[in-house]
């Protein structure tokens, strides 16, 4: 039985169509609503009279714009329904303005900080040595002068750290919120730890914003020639030593920190010696490879001879058995040299990255020591001296803004070698991008001189592609699992030197608060890439 063919309707013709029409047009002259006839009577016109094209283009124009207001009129519909802006909507909203606003702040205090900082390092101290003259000689113009002079400075510094406050104080509760979110892990450690950092800055700030706040009323009632401007001067001198002595404070177990990392860096020994053994077996893997296939090739020779010597019946299978036992020792030589290329190269590595964060630790511990260790008390004791003089008593002692030079010197020498070094990297960023590029990405391309001079210079920008995330990214291709991609040929030893110097950092499952087996399957996970790098980065800067 054959299958039917199913035939094609034909196209109806053009007459067809028109009695169609009319017979439509007849009904709907009965049955269909006016507003129907007329509106098709009405394009029928406009089709004669524009074209078949111009009509089907005014349709579809008319349809997207019918189409933009109902959609217009759904979203109003659902926002009314779910209140205006709530919502997960609302929500991302609100994030994300939370988001800006905490970025406007952040940018409007970096721009601050170098008025700041000339402020605290210069126009401060220079107000103490006027003020010790204006007392010794009994000027009362000269008094007024710095007073007013003292103000102003107080006033750009009190602005400053109540800003700061404001940026730590929301940078804080976001870090705390992240840490929540993440239980445990890379990302719960560094939101942590940020939460904590961030926490204290709001709370030595806001002390410290007591103090710049007394500071002005203390000027302030010498400008005015108030009768207590002692008890000012007393409670703005007490206010500023319990400010430098909680600076001091902090620093001082920056340094603590910063010291314990470094001793557990220095305790796991240079790479190149704790692994001179697995390198020193790898070589001898490689050679024994060679003198393998070096005595196969012998054997395949030495068959050949023979053949040719004594001709015998089955001499062809013997040289082919002796051939493929050299091919495949001549396999065996590549992968034995790979393998001691890659951990000579690891090796080197390793031993380069737990150098830097050596050198970043110890930076640490200068930079840390003299600005706050020594800089904060010297600038606490300034302030214990203005208690001492606030009677007049000893109002023709030098003491007190020699104290206050001096700190506000190494202060503001610290400030200005981390502003330095920061510059430098911004410049580097933009001018030789290709020298701490990821490996997997092409560089981006070099800016010109110029530019890069600009962009060195625009000190409330961080340094986003510099040789600290370079190494970051090092240290976790070093430490990451076979799964990781590039990490897969490290061999297990050197894994394990990376993952050691990891804990080194307080990078490891305490912190994480994970047991070794989880914490290991984290470094397993591609997916936990860019949230280890970020810690790494974290952990390499901190103390």
């Amino acid at each position: 039985m054959s299958t039917p063919v199913h035939r094609t309707p034909a196209r109806p013709s053009v007459a067809t169509l028109a009695s169609a029409r009319q017979r439509r047009e007849g009904s709907g002259s009965r049955g269909a609503s006016p507003s129907g006839s007329s509106a098709e009577h009405a394009f029928l016109r406009f089709q004669s009279s524009v074209g078949n094209r111009a009509a089907t283009a005014a349709v579809q124009r008319v349809r997207s714009a019918s189409g933009e207001r109902a959609a217009e009129g759904a979203g109003t519909v659902r926002e009314e329904a779910t209140g205006g802006g709530g919502g997960a909507d609302g929500a991302r909203q609100r994030k994300s303005y939370r988001d800006r606003i905490a970025a406007l702040l952040d940018r409007f205090k970096k721009n601050l900080e170098p008025t700041d900082n000339a402020v605290k390092g210069g126009q401060t101290p220079t107000n103490a040595a006027l003020t010790h003259q204006a007392a010794a000689t009994a000027d009362g113009a000269l008094k007024n002068d710095s007073a007013i002079s003292g103000t102003s400075a107080g006033g750009w510094n009190l602005l400053t750290e109540a800003t700061g406050v404001v940026v730590s104080g929301m940078d804080a509760y976001k870090s705390m919120k992240d840490s929540r979110r993440n239980e445990d892990g890379a990302e719960h450690h560094t939101a942590n730890r940020r939460a904590r950092t961030k926490g204290t800055d709001a709370a030595v700030g806001a002390v410290s914003s007591g103090s710049y706040g007394a500071a002005i009323a203390k000027e302030a009632t010498k400008v005015q020639g108030v009768a207590n401007a002692a008890t000012a001067a007393e409670a703005s001198g007490a206010l500023s030593a319990v400010t430098g002595l909680a600076k001091g404070a902090r620093a001082l177990v920056r340094v603590g920190g910063a010291a314990s990392k470094y001793k557990n860096l220095k305790d796991l020994g240079d790479a190149n010696v704790v692994n001179a053994e697995l390198l020193a077996r790898l070589d001898r893997e490689v050679h024994g490879a060679v003198n393998r296939a070096e005595v196969a090739r012998a054997e395949v020779y030495a068959r050949l001879d023979a053949a040719e010597a004594y001709p015998h019946e089955g001499w062809q299978q013997g040289v082919d058995a002796a051939f493929a036992t050299f091919e495949r020792e001549f396999r065996g030589i590549r992968p034995a040299e790979e393998a001691y290329r890659r951990a000579v190269k690891d090796t080197a590595d390793l031993s380069r990255v737990q150098k830097y964060a050596m050198k970043k630790q110890a930076a640490k511990i200068g930079k840390e020591t003299f600005g706050g260790v020594m800089g904060e008390p010297v600038k606490a004791a300034a302030g214990v001296m203005t208690l001492v003089t606030a009677t007049g008593a000893l109002a023709s002692n030098p003491a007190g803004w020699i104290l206050a030079a001096v700190g506000a010197g190494l202060v503001l020498g610290t400030t200005g070698y981390k502003a330095g070094r920061a510059a430098t990297k911004r410049y580097e960023e933009v001018r030789h991008p290709e020298r701490w590029a990821p490996e997997s990405e092409a560089p981006a391309e070099a800016a010109p001189r110029t530019d890069s001079l600009k962009h060195a210079l625009k000190f409330w920008k961080k340094v986003s592609k510099g040789e600290r995330q370079a190494m970051a990214r090092k240290i976790y291709g070093l430490a990451a699992g076979p799964d990781i991609p590039g990490s897969g040929n490290t061999t297990p030893e050197l894994r394990q030197s990376a993952r050691e110097l990891l804990i080194a950092l307080k990078a490891g499952p305490a912190q994480h608060k994970l047991d070794a087996e989880a914490w290991e399957l984290t470094l397993n996970d591609p997916a936990k890439r860019d949230g280890w790098v970020k810690e790494i980065a974290e952990q390499l800067a901190s103390g």
